[in-house]
């Protein structure tokens, strides 16, 4: 994970700035945590091995929605997906 999705991962489970994540940036994130993409529409489902929980965003201008990155934070918090490096 390069140091820059380190910095919006810590971001996100501090609860900064919810509402100034870029959606490709967030993209980036789940993709580099290895998490897989599917995209119906406008909406990217992304999945990962070993969990039930999936997570649903879309964009909003060029913006991530709020209420899909505090979704996103408690499922990293619940599953425990912090990388050791962060």
């Amino acid at each position: 994970m390069s140091s820059r999705d380190r910095r919006l991962l810590r971001a996100i489970l501090a609860g900064r700035s919810d509402a100034n994540i870029r959606f490709p940036e967030f993209r980036r994130l789940l993709l580099n945590m290895g998490f897989y993409e599917s995209i119906r529409g406008s909406h990217h489902i992304f999945r990962k091995s070993g969990l039930r929980a999936s997570v649903i965003i879309q964009p909003k201008n060029s913006m991530a929605k709020v209420y899909q990155i505090k979704q996103f934070r408690q499922i990293v918090i619940r599953y425990g997906l912090v990388p050791h490096d962060s």
